[in-house]
């Protein structure tokens, strides 16, 4: 029985041993890719802060004409809702916190009467919601690992058309924003119409500016510009904060491994010292019934040698 148990538990340790080892594999790298992902963010952002500080003055500028991207949101309307999580698990919580959010907000809208269109972005994201029986207009499949500005491009495509057409108030995005490689936040974002907040800055706003050939045929395109590029910008976090929680979540399972292996290792090491124990208890034992039964043939070997002389 002992010797079973202790067959189990050595095949058990292996198969721990072979996971620790791949999630080891996969702490570094996603701690490689993490580096990438940053540098890539680094690379996107003086395109986005630039164009960010020209759509601050000329949102701020007089005499523009209307424009669905300027303005306020109506809460009333339909939500196109995009949802960036990640096309594999293994990450932590880092999918599930943004579908719980995603949901609640569904349900809280569906509650009050309101409409949301659902993009996804990341194959978790579409297999969940589509279990839930949340209807999903559209997806974006296989990008997060390296998103690309073409990716922005497609996405925008989904809502922006919609949304300039008028079958779509507002958008937002639910993403995680990535801070550092310690510290992601899963945020909200709106992106449509342009919040002010965006522009929030220290810099004097109000140039005047003059548009070739006219603001109607400018204002537009160079907007849905715009929100591409925050598009792209929070795909790109998106993917930082995916790899990061991947990181994390292969560092604790390879310690959890290694705390199983040992945890293991004790409960082996004391099988195999009950069975010595019982092999030794089991030969004392023998040695001892066979002493006794040597003793009692001396014995009687002496007595039937006194009656044959007498």
């Amino acid at each position: 029985m002992a010797g079973g148990q202790e067959r189990v538990l050595k095949r058990r340790i292996k198969s721990v041993q072979s996971t620790k080892k791949i999630t080891r594999a996969m702490e570094l790298i996603a701690s490689s890719r993490i580096v990438r992902a940053m540098g890539r963010i680094a690379s996107a952002r003086p395109y986005y802060e630039r164009l960010s500080e020209i759509v601050r003055e000329i949102a701020a500028s007089s005499g523009l004409p209307k424009s669905r991207y300027l303005g306020e949101a109506d809460q009333g309307g339909v939500l196109g809702l995009v949802v960036m999580v990640a096309d594999r698990g293994l990450c932590g919580g880092y999918n599930s916190n943004a579908l719980r959010m995603a949901e609640r907000i569904i349900r809280q809208r569906e509650s009050a009467g309101r409409v949301t269109k659902v993009v996804v972005v990341g194959r978790k994201g579409e297999s969940y919601l589509r279990y839930r029986n949340i209807p999903v207009v559209g997806s974006l499949l296989h990008i997060s690992d390296k998103p690309s500005y073409e990716d922005a491009r497609k996405i925008s495509d989904l809502v922006l058309v919609p949304f300039e057409e008028g079958s779509i108030s507002f958008i937002e995005v639910i993403s995680t924003r990535f801070l550092s490689a310690g510290l992601q936040k899963l945020e909200l974002t709106k992106l449509a119409p342009i919040d002010s907040a965006t522009f929030s800055t220290d810099k004097p706003a109000g140039y005047d500016f003059e548009f070739e050939p006219s603001p109607e045929l400018i204002i537009d395109p160079l907007l849905r510009q715009f929100v591409q590029a925050r598009i792209f910008a929070l795909l790109l976090e998106a993917s930082a904060s995916e790899y990061a929680a991947r990181q994390r979540a292969m560092a604790a399972a390879t310690e959890n491994a290694e705390e199983l292996i040992k945890s293991l290792s004790r409960i082996m090491n004391r099988a195999r010292q009950d069975a010595i124990t019982t092999e030794i208890m089991e030969i004392v034992g023998g040695a001892e019934a066979l002493g006794d039964a040597l003793d009692w043939e001396s014995d009687v070997g002496v007595t039937q040698f006194r009656e044959n002389r007498n």
